[in-house]
């Protein structure tokens, strides 16, 4: 098995080395050295040298194995594809709307039933992904990214962390939030228990949340939210140390049985070996159900 990327170099960019050119599309040094070691870079069916020159209109062809990769097959069982619904999909990349109640991936070797298991499933024996790109709460909805290939997972994990992959989320919490603003106080792990985290908790790290808020019922405020970083639990732990913690959280809440109302959105990313900015973006619809309260 092997994975083939032919990439024309557009033409409004100037000439610039092999490796260069591998180094802007965000492709780890270690995969440019497996490349050059095994002449799979061509340019216009020919093998060029990574010090020499890639001109506009050049068209590139690289080429990954499974040798490339410290883990180049997740051991993921399949299970059903039932309840996989698909936004977005190509033959690198795929977006799922993540139903409430599945857990992301597995945590158990041979564990079964989680939205990993069920994408595996949709994707079929012929397919050595899913590779997953970001996690959900097992009660949170919504936009999921994952990739279908190993070459696409450290150019997109790279983007990821450079802020290039925007995800905005929408969410119900209690009392009344106005205009927009910001939650920056660091978050740490709570020392009495192992399942949460709490504002400035042990080894607190920068944590930055925006928000706008989008709309109001009685003792509810729906919020658009956006993530600066990633900690665990930082939008439930950020908006219930404000006082106003998410409809149906129930670590952070006031535990009174309701479903969470915490749904990703919208999500931009940019595709894999290119050099353009715009962003392709998706959006999940709300799940039935989501603005019925009935907190008043």
């Amino acid at each position: 098995m092997h994975w083939t990327y032919i990439r024309k170099y557009p033409l409004d960019q100037p000439a610039r080395t092999v490796r260069a050119l591998l180094s802007a599309w965000l492709i780890p040094s270690h995969l440019i050295h497996s490349l050059r070691v095994g002449q799979r870079v061509l340019v216009n069916d020919h093998y060029r040298s990574m010090n020499q020159l890639v001109q506009p209109g050049e068209r590139l062809t690289l080429t990954f194995v499974p040798a490339d990769f410290t883990h180049p097959f997740p051991a993921v069982d399949p299970d059903s594809a039932a309840t996989v619904s698909v936004l977005y999909e190509t033959a690198d990349l795929l977006v799922i709307n993540k139903t409430r109640g599945s857990k992301t991936h597995p945590n158990q070797p041979g564990e079964r039933g989680t939205t990993l298991n069920h994408v595996a499933a949709y994707l079929g024996p012929d397919q050595p992904g899913p590779y997953i790109l970001s996690r959900l709460d097992q009660e949170t909805t919504g936009a999921l990214l994952m990739t279908k290939t190993p070459a696409v997972v450290p150019v997109m994990v790279r983007n990821i962390a450079e802020k290039r992959v925007q995800r905005t989320y929408l969410a119900w919490v209690h009392g009344t939030l106005t205009d927009e603003g910001t939650f920056d106080a660091p978050i740490g792990r709570d020392p009495l228990d192992k399942r949460k985290r709490q504002v400035n908790g042990d080894h607190a790290q920068r944590a930055v949340t925006h928000y706008r808020v989008v709309d109001h019922q009685p003792g509810a405020t729906l919020v658009q939210l956006w993530l600066e970083t990633g900690r665990t639990h930082q939008l439930r732990v950020h908006l219930a140390a404000s006082g106003h913690p998410l409809v149906g959280d129930p670590l952070y809440g006031p535990g009174d049985g309701r479903r969470l109302r915490l749904h990703c959105w919208r999500l931009a990313f940019p595709q894999p070996f290119t050099l353009d900015d715009e962003l392709t973006t998706i959006t999940a619809p709300v799940p039935s159900g989501f603005d019925e309260l009935n907190l008043g």
